[in-house]
């Protein structure tokens, strides 16, 4: 095995026997309610990667979608009704996908341990083993207690879901307003190193960046022509670009390699190397190991937002319903 990860998990597993708090969400959660919970996901979520190598971004995305919106509250999985337009009418949101599958998963939690364990969790876990897969063991802790939000409101997803049009000064204040860092927007954009990003929301940097015509003067001019043979239009909403050409299905540091190239794909991406602080963390990410030790505290970080404990909002008997 690859010596970063080597020492990687030995990191890993380090911290997870030292013990982690989030509030009140700990390691191992279910362990009495429901024993099995965490393998349930795992299997479940492991044998659909393993027929769908796009998985993992999807599941990353959802989780960092749900997280955004009023804390990690598995509000992005509620259907709209005839009443409420919710997370996932809004624009950012209409091109997730798995739901699916947590339903699947959730359908099989229920068969097992029925009103224990919350949406809010799954998509935590999802996340997780989905990404983990490539590996065979997991990357990071997910700590669980979360429990399921009643709200879910489109407005919301477009107020605060980080717009890939954001230059650093809005990148770092979205983050901030979640209590997250300069050092985990940087982190967490390295997520980008799988997933697809389409094409309308990047084009302007190919075509119109200033309004006259014009190129995005910080994005690499041989990748800005490549990108102009797969969008050939501003008007283009339909195709879709790896985000890490290199290796777009390998969850890996190479996000921030290309980033150093200026072929970041959004300009977002481009605007982590606008601001000292943040472009000395991405150099400080080209190193593997620092990147998965870093990811795995960042993203730990990112499952504790605003989440609901205790009492506090209910479990889901079906995701994508609020109880009656």
């Amino acid at each position: 095995m690859n010596t970063n990860l080597s020492s990687f998990f030995i990191f890993i597993a380090v911290f997870g026997l030292l013990g982690v708090c989030h509030g009140q969400l700990r390691m191992h959660f279910y362990e009495e309610s429901c024993p099995h919970a965490e393998e349930i996901v795992k299997e479940i979520i492991w044998n659909r990667v393993a027929c769908n190598s796009t998985l993992p971004a999807k599941f990353l995305r959802m989780h960092f979608h749900d997280c955004f919106v009023r804390g990690c509250d598995a509000s992005v999985l509620i259907d709209s009704t005839a009443n409420n337009l919710a997370e996932k009418a809004a624009i950012p949101n209409l091109s997730l996908a798995g739901f699916n599958i947590i339903d699947e998963v959730k359908t099989e939690l229920e068969k097992t341990c029925p009103g224990v364990v919350s949406c809010a969790d799954i998509v935590a876990l999802a996340a997780r083993d989905s990404v983990s897969y490539q590996f065979q063991r997991p990357i990071w802790d997910v700590l669980t207690g979360r429990r399921d939000g009643i709200i879910s409101r489109e407005s919301e997803a477009l107020a605060n879901i980080p717009s890939p049009f954001f230059n650093f000064t809005t990148l770092k204040q979205s983050f901030a307003n979640k209590s997250l860092s300069v050092h985990d927007l940087v982190v967490l954009s390295g997520g980008h190193t799988i997933g697809v990003g389409h094409c309308n929301f990047f084009s302007n940097r190919l075509y119109n960046f200033t309004g006259k015509n014009d190129e995005d003067p910080s994005l690499n001019s041989t990748y800005a022509a490549f990108l102009k043979t797969q969008c050939k239009s501003l008007s283009n909403n339909v195709t879709i670009v790896p985000m890490d050409p290199g290796s777009p299905l390998s969850f890996d540091n190479n996000y921030f390699k290309i980033l150093k190239q200026n072929e970041g794909l959004f300009q977002s991406d481009a605007a982590l190397l606008t601001d000292g602080e943040a472009t000395y963390n991405v150099n400080e990410l080209l190193n593997s190991q620092n990147f998965f030790t870093e990811f795995a505290q960042s993203i730990m970080r990112m499952g504790a937002i605003q989440v609901l404990t205790g009492t506090s909002g209910e479990i889901r008997k079906n995701c994508s319903v609020v109880n009656p």
